[in-house]
């Protein structure tokens, strides 16, 4: 596919991701997954999942982090950049038209209303996200466990994100060695 073509794939598909999609990254990301994966094929599955905690650790928010990854991936510089213009303009024109007329339609039932609706819509949004990406990442008792140690350490002891992080990788990394040399640990052992 030629540059100029694959450069404006990139801005117009996330243009319209930004566009249509309400509640933030996470409600964005079924519809990023349902492009990059199955409608233009630019990651695997696999690849989309490491993308997402790459994202995820990154500083920034988790759509525009992923819009300028995938571009980055799949054109370059030039197709980060075009990645993270098309998913950021919508938002920006819209938060723009919403500064200027938002004081005005704030209290207008037909607007309270809306958002009434819109709010369990993200939600489930950002459920369907949590599911298909869990169908791929929690594939043993290994994952399990640290999805639910993550969770219960964010539920109940509202351990901030960056432990919960860094505690991931360190059990993902003595994970591996635990299960993948017994003999280079035994023989430390002994």
């Amino acid at each position: 596919m030629p540059q100029k073509s694959r450069l404006f794939d990139l801005f117009f598909t996330f243009f319209k991701i930004g566009a249509f999609t309400f509640g933030g990254g996470y409600a964005m990301l079924p519809l990023i997954q349902r492009e990059v994966i199955e409608t233009h094929h630019w990651l695997s599955s696999d690849e989309f999942i490491e993308l997402i905690a790459i994202a995820e650790i990154t500083p920034g928010p988790v759509a525009i982090n992923t819009a300028t990854f995938v571009g980055y991936r799949t054109a370059g510089v030039l197709g980060a950049f075009m990645a993270t213009l098309g998913v950021v303009l919508p938002s920006f024109s819209i938060i723009l038209l919403i500064a200027l007329f938002f004081p005005r339609i704030a209290s207008h039932p037909v607007t309270q209303r809306m958002f009434y609706g819109i709010r369990p819509a993200v939600v489930a949004l950002i459920g369907s996200a949590i599911y298909k990406l869990g169908k791929n990442v929690l594939v043993n008792g290994f994952s399990y466990f640290v999805a639910l140690v993550v969770f219960l350490g964010q539920l109940l002891m509202g351990i901030p994100p960056i432990p919960m992080i860094l505690f991931a990788a360190a059990a993902g990394v003595l994970d591996h060695y635990v299960n993948s040399d017994h003999n280079a640990i035994n023989r430390f052992l002994r």
